[in-house]
């Protein structure tokens, strides 16, 4: 569904790149999450894809389309959600996606369906500039589905969301992904991106360091670790065992013989960890 290739770009037409000679393919039905700090390079690969950004050195196709000849039928195959609200503030919510629908070629949903989905029914009739931004967030959101796009282009779907607003917006996503939606999904949020992608890329500096999958990634760089809580002589203790160390295993089996254990479960690194093992840099 999307295959990019050596893909270059500056904005100072220059070799001060913000995207340097990175190379993915994203196959149908998948999840991808580009994963990195602000100012890595994410919004401008997204940008590039969806034919916001000219393409100036490389190759990309998106949903078979050449973006460097891109063709109105492109955009009739994608959606586009993005981290800054773009809606027509003296319109209300329904009339935004009574609007937008009617750019597009294909058949497209009811507007009122999608605002029902996202929480902002009752307030379909209210002006977009009325708003809080997080329901502004939510309208951005409906409004890319509204062409039931092939390749969903996302950039922090749940920022600024409560926490019960962006669990619900995360099952819209699995669930349209379900239906066989191949997602893009921009975030320096880790802990999203391990709920709900297939794979991720690590991107620092305009470069990607590494794709794979979050489980072969906290198989291949966490540590195997069981964390325990129990009681020796009326004091609570904690700690951490090793499962591939013998000294340290055979030290957990004692612990349990000879204690009262309260808790015990395994810890495995986050993806925030891992990116931090692998690139020597945060996300902020």
């Amino acid at each position: 569904m999307i295959k990019v290739k050596n893909l270059y770009h500056s904005y100072s037409n220059d070799e001060s790149y913000a995207v340097n000679d990175i190379s993915f393919e994203i196959e149908k039905g998948e999840i991808f999450g580009f994963l990195g700090p602000s100012g890595a390079g994410k919004s401008t690969t997204q940008n590039i894809l969806t034919g916001l950004l000219q393409l100036q050195k490389g190759e990309v196709e998106v949903a078979g389309f050449d973006v460097k000849h891109i063709k109105n039928k492109m955009f009739n195959k994608i959606g586009m959600s993005f981290e800054q609200s773009n809606v027509y503030n003296k319109m209300s919510g329904l009339e935004n996606l009574e609007f937008y629908r009617k750019l597009f070629d294909v058949k497209t949903r009811e507007p009122m369906e999608l605002i029902k989905m996202v929480g902002l029914d009752g307030k379909e009739k209210i002006k977009a500039g009325k708003y809080s931004k997080g329901m502004k967030h939510r309208l951005t959101f409906a409004r890319s589905m509204i062409n039931n796009p092939e390749i969903w282009f996302l950039d922090e779907p749940t920022t600024g969301l409560d926490p019960a607003i962006a669990a619900n917006i995360k099952d819209i996503i699995k669930e349209e992904n379900r239906k066989g939606v191949t997602v893009f999904l921009t975030t320096h949020n880790m802990f999203i991106a391990d709920e709900l992608c297939d794979r991720v890329a690590f991107i620092v500096d305009g470069k990607i360091r590494l794709i794979d999958s979050p489980k072969e990634l906290k198989l291949r760089y966490g540590e195997k670790l069981v964390e325990v809580e129990y009681f020796r002589n009326g004091e609570l203790l904690k700690d951490r065992f090793s499962t591939v160390v013998e000294e340290e295993k055979n030290q957990l089996i004692e612990v349990i013989k000879k204690n009262n254990v309260q808790t015990m479960h395994t810890k495995e690194a986050t993806l925030e960890e891992i990116f931090i093992k692998v690139t020597g840099r945060g996300l902020v």
